[in-house]
């Protein structure tokens, strides 16, 4: 990032936003979020520097936070925009999750799905061409995707056939089948299907392609602008209280990212941070000493009683997914083979 021309990008930017801007109060970019930081940042500016009308969609948390609600409402109300929210069927959210967990340990997949699919299908319900989400996918450590291709040219966003799909670590016909669910149920968690684009030219970009991304930044913009708030404690694995704070499923989402990989919340926090060079390496050593790996107790029995999962079982299922390359069971406890701090 330090070597990125920003005063070119944004110009690369304005061209773009040239290209779809409305002038009769109609739509001209959809942008997907659910009032954090991230997705507060985006609208905003988009609509009060660069003179867009953006629709916001929102495909909510599995269980809002208080606070996490709050900030989405502020997003809304103070931000100044319109909003769709697409609440899932419930009894079919309850029973992917659970079936995620149980095949993958992957608590967030429905919501991760439904908040990316969601997205295009709106889009091209409202005739909109232009969408946006925030930060570059090379933000968060994840590999730079190529930012201008239409949806077509990236297969993330679409399908041709679904005997080829799996969901919750299902294949989907099989899904349907067990479990006596109809296509419909799961239309929303899917990809658009290319037949639906035709007509359209849909157009998938990150905003952080082209407006240098700093989520420190984002938080106080966000905060500034729409009266975002930090979460009133820390979050449980890690140091910070602003970060995916709005579903209560976040914290053991995070957990599971360190059982399967060996890696915590507070892991991916500080290194971020340490590439933003808010902090350096010694700090962030520390920070991951101190809570990567923290159980998430506050919202867990919450949480397992509503997807129907008993505490000992979904321990049970993390010690399955313990690699052996990764773990040694040692006694009674589980150990990293390999730390950041090499102990």
């Amino acid at each position: 990032k330090a070597s990125i021309d920003w005063d070119k990008r944004e110009n690369e930017l304005k061209k773009l936003l040239d290209k779809y801007r409305s002038n009769d109060g109609t739509y001209d970019c959809l942008v997907p979020g659910s009032g954090g930081k991230d997705s507060v940042f985006q609208s905003h500016i988009l609509k009060n520097k660069y003179g867009m009308n953006p629709l916001t969609v929102t495909w909510p948390p599995i269980l809002y936070t208080d606070y996490g609600y709050e900030n989405f409402k502020n997003w809304i109300e103070i931000g100044g925009h319109d909003n769709i929210t697409f609440k899932p069927n419930g009894n079919v959210q309850r029973l992917l999750t659970k079936l995620s967990i149980e095949n993958l340990l992957h608590p967030f997949q429905t919501f991760i799905l439904g908040q990316k699919n969601l997205a295009p299908k709106i889009a091209k319900k409202y005739g909109i061409d232009l969408i946006f989400y925030g930060e570059n996918e090379a933000e968060y450590g994840n590999p730079i995707a190529d930012n201008t291709k239409s949806i077509r040219d990236n297969s993330f966003y679409t399908y041709k056939d679904s005997n080829n799909l799996y969901l919750a670590g299902i294949k989907v016909k099989d899904l349907l089948n067990k479990y006596k669910i109809n296509m419909s149920d799961i239309y929303t968690y899917l990809p658009i299907n290319e037949n639906e684009l035709k007509g359209t030219n849909l157009q998938v970009h990150y905003l952080g392609y082209y407006l240098k991304w700093d989520p420190q930044e984002m938080f106080y913009y966000a905060s500034e602008n729409v009266n975002f708030k930090a979460r009133p404690f820390r979050t449980q694995g890690t140091y910070s209280k602003y970060n995916s704070i709005d579903d209560k499923i976040d914290d053991l989402h995070y957990y599971t990212t360190y059982i399967k990989f060996g890696i915590g919340r507070a892991t991916y926090d500080s290194s971020q941070e340490i590439r933003n060079n808010h902090i350096d390496r010694e700090e962030a050593l520390s920070l991951v000493s101190k809570f990567d790996g923290e159980f998430p107790d506050k919202y867990f029995n919450e949480i397992l009683d509503y997807l129907e999962i008993d505490p000992s079982e979904f321990i049970n299922i993390c010690d399955k997914f313990r690699s052996p390359h990764l773990w040694k069971k040692m006694g009674n406890q589980w150990k990293l083979r390999h730390t950041a701090n090499k102990d």
